[in-house]
């Protein structure tokens, strides 16, 4: 099974709040991310032509920022994924009958404020600690806001992660507007015109010898 016919299998499972494709997490994307007002839950899906090599990066990114995580595998993956993976994420085995639990996920105890912040705008994590009366953070560089994230016990985990989730349904319809906008422009261009194939080249034909010749050599 591919990628697309895995995530049909999915989508109809996620219910309430909204789902979020493609969402940038840390040096990663999360394949889907089903988020709403009390949890995000990430999703990563191998298909059969897919590898595991990423794996270990993918799977620090989404455990610094999302409640629940969820690999969604075909049976092939199974063996070599099992020992990658803690226990408090959750496998599904995906197949043409459907998608099956071969463990559900548990809470993720390993979310960090400084990474679930970079899931916003620079402008909207400053509007968050601004509004809890943090002065001096209008000034500040992202790399600077990443260090006093990491660092203060003045910005509770719990509310920036609420602020998180409220600010990303918030923005889903914009985002499914510039996708609309984008597909249609790609509609409105002319389809791009394939490269004309260079004809391959004639063997050169291979010089015969007068008979006189051959005649010649034989009788030499």
């Amino acid at each position: 099974m591919n990628d697309p016919a895995i995530r049909a299998l999915l989508y109809p499972l996620l219910t309430g709040g909204v789902r979020i494709d493609e969402l940038p997490t840390g040096t990663t994307r999360a394949d889907v991310v089903h988020i709403t007002e009390q949890f995000m839950h990430g999703y990563e899906v191998k298909g059969d032509g897919d590898t595991l090599q990423r794996v270990a990066n993918q799977l620090r990114c989404y455990g610094e920022v999302y409640d629940f995580v969820t690999f969604i595998i075909t049976a092939k993956h199974l063996p070599r994924l099992l020992p990658l993976l803690p226990e408090w994420v959750g496998i599904l085995v995906a197949s043409e009958s459907g998608l099956s639990a071969h463990r559900a996920a548990g809470y993720n105890a390993t979310v960090e404020r400084a990474p679930l912040a970079r899931l916003l705008l620079l402008a909207e994590v400053k509007q968050y600690l601004l509004a809890r009366g943090l002065t001096g953070v209008s000034t500040l560089r992202s790399r600077e806001i990443s260090h006093f994230l990491r660092t203060t016990q003045l910005v509770p985990l719990s509310g920036l992660a609420q602020f998180v989730r409220e600010r990303l349904i918030a923005r889903l319809p914009e985002r499914l507007l510039l996708r609309a906008e984008r597909k249609a422009e790609r509609a409105r261009l002319p389809p791009r015109r394939k490269p004309k194939a260079k004809p391959k080249p004639k063997p050169k034909a291979k010089k015969k010898k007068p008979a006189g010749q051959k005649k010649a050599r034989a009788g030499a």
